[in-house]
């Protein structure tokens, strides 16, 4: 059996991107809560446990398209065999940092370097535009994902306790933002 270094490419966006997103779940179970601390190790973070519930962010695959052919962001995505499994969409942000707009990968792919690979293919990128670095952001329920950016490198640089309650002013979710410097 090959090794998925050498069954998982990441290469720009086609004119199937829409298909794949539509057709993937992306969709993950929260569980809890955490309670980020500066300086602090992810997994020293306190939880506050929930009833699971199912989470799925409405990607539509329309508003990224002008990001496709831009000199100042790209949409790569990850192909396992060939399957796309998951994709990360990257523009230049307003304070020259490399923006990861979106990161997401199937639900059946998980845990299988996908999400690493495309950080990578957007570490590169940023580095070919000569950028200081990436910066993305989260949520506080999302403990996969903090737990993948801080050992892939990111650094916690801000909390955000009321970006969601224009959304709901009830809300528990906390944004969550780090960066990543080359």
């Amino acid at each position: 059996m090959r090794s998925l270094n050498s069954r998982l490419q990441v290469r720009t966006a086609g004119d199937d991107f829409a298909g794949y997103v539509l057709g993937s779940d992306f969709g993950f179970t929260i569980n809890g809560y955490v309670t980020a601390v500066f300086g602090q190790p992810v997994e020293k973070w306190s939880i506050s446990t929930v009833e699971p519930y199912r989470k799925c962010y409405g990607i539509d695959p329309e508003e990224f398209k002008s990001y496709r052919d831009a000199a100042d962001s790209a949409v790569l995505v990850a192909w396992l065999d060939d399957r796309a499994v998951g994709h990360v969409v990257v523009s230049t942000n307003w304070n020259g940092y490399g923006h990861v707009d979106e990161l997401a990968v199937t639900a059946a792919a998980r845990r299988s370097g996908v999400a690493r690979a495309l950080l990578d293919a957007a570490c590169r990128w940023g580095r070919d535009k000569r950028l200081p670095g990436l910066m993305l952001e989260t949520q506080n329920n999302n403990l996969g994902a903090c737990r993948l950016y801080e050992g892939y490198g990111f650094e916690l640089g801000g909390i955000d306790y009321l970006r969601y309650r224009g959304i709901d002013l009830d809300t528990r979710e906390v944004a969550l933002f780090w960066y990543f410097m080359f």
